[in-house]
């Protein structure tokens, strides 16, 4: 299987030879993200730069950016800014794996509370990791957050 920064450069290509300017603005937009993020890991110790969860977390954060801006400039009456970013949303949507449903979260997370043994809120980081690294990039996991901070309320 590819890894992501493959599919991210063959994208590139295609838009490039294709003269899809749109989609090439956005993959250049991703790519200059991930070499940002790159040379911050390498400042860490970290040569080979970032691996393909850390990758799916800062497109989940570019998506979450542009759906703020679009809902901005919805409410300031500019809906050709707000096309804008929603397209930009649905090139960096294609490189996610499918996203998981409520009943899918919500039993990813009662399997991370099960798995980690988290018993209080003190132990939401863990079941948070345990998500994070087991389903990178198939949940908002700002969202996911709120229904594990529920779930270790109620077990309490």
């Amino acid at each position: 299987m590819a890894n992501l920064r493959e599919d991210i450069s063959a994208a590139m290509k295609t838009a490039l030879k294709a003269k899809d300017q749109a989609a090439l603005a956005t993959l250049r937009l991703i790519s200059a993200a991930l070499k940002d993020r790159d040379i911050a890991a390498r400042g860490n110790g970290n040569q080979d730069g970032i691996g393909d969860d850390e990758i799916l977390s800062m497109m989940q954060t570019m998506i979450k950016q542009r759906t703020d801006s679009a809902k901005m400039y919805r409410d300031g009456n500019r809906p050709e800014l707000a096309e804008a970013e929603e397209a930009e949303i649905t090139i960096i949507t294609g490189f996610l794996p499918a996203q998981l449903d409520d009943a899918e979260v919500d039993a990813a997370i009662a399997a991370a509370v099960g798995a980690t043994g988290a018993s209080s809120i003190k132990d939401m980081g863990q079941v948070m990791a345990h998500l994070k690294s087991a389903h990178a990039g198939q949940m908002d996991f700002s969202a996911a957050s709120q229904k594990v901070k529920a779930a270790l309320l109620a077990k309490a």
